[in-house]
């Protein structure tokens, strides 16, 4: 059973739309769906909410300071670290893809990087939203703090959509049925529509010579 769900970002206006953040848009959508408040708690450093057992968790530090606010909850409550689920930004996948898994490398990831140092675990449940790769010499930090273009999002926004479809049975424990069914969903696109072909103009006949002869002698 999952008893934490935690979305990672930058907190404020500056950083609400990049890239980084796309935890957030996922646990924030969850908890509107769901009329979960998300309050901000000072003990915490984070804003909280409650859905059932579950406690849902936004860091207000930066990212490379997330690990505070999860390890404090956590440890306040006694939330074991596979019984924590964590959503997060993944350049390794394209827009679009989502998938879940348990521990793992973090790849550089600042607030991945934070959590296992502060839960001295990386046995914590993982749903990783697809971002896409920077372009050829960019670097990573700066491509994730920019906004995804109008087509990215609404990748993004589906993979989102198909996750939360999943998510309550993540809750619940059934971590291979989410992981089966989200994984070998495959993303529907709708049929390209081809353009009409168009027939070639028929160039209109010359009249037969008898017809010809017909119509100017009658017939015999």
């Amino acid at each position: 059973m999952i008893r934490l769900v935690v979305g990672l970002g930058n907190p404020g206006k500056e950083y609400e739309r990049t890239r980084h953040n796309a935890g957030f848009w996922l646990v924030e959508r969850f908890a509107s769906a769901n009329g979960v408040i998300l309050r901000k708690d000072p003990k915490f450093q984070a804003l909280v909410g409650r859905h059932g057992p579950a406690f849902l968790l936004l860091p207000q530090s930066f990212m490379n300071g997330s690990g505070r606010a999860v390890q404090m909850l956590a440890g306040f409550f006694k939330v074991k670290p596979d019984e924590i689920l964590v959503v997060h930004d993944e350049l390794d996948f394209a827009p679009g893809v989502a998938r879940v898994k348990q521990g793992g490398g973090i790849a550089g990831h600042n607030g991945l990087k934070d959590i296992s140092q502060r839960l001295a675990s990386h046995d914590y449940w993982r749903l990783r939203i697809g971002v896409g790769k920077p372009a050829p010499g960019m670097e990573g930090a700066d491509y994730v703090l920019q906004k995804p273009s109008a087509e990215e999002k609404t990748a993004i926004d589906q993979a989102i959509d198909r996750a939360l479809q999943v998510l309550p049975q993540m809750l619940s424990g059934d971590m291979q049925a989410a992981m089966n069914k989200l994984h070998t969903e495959e993303k529907k696109e709708p049929p390209k529509r081809e353009a009409p072909v168009k027939e070639p103009e028929k160039k209109p006949e010359a009249p037969k010579s008898g017809g010809l002869l017909k119509s100017l002698f009658g017939k015999k």
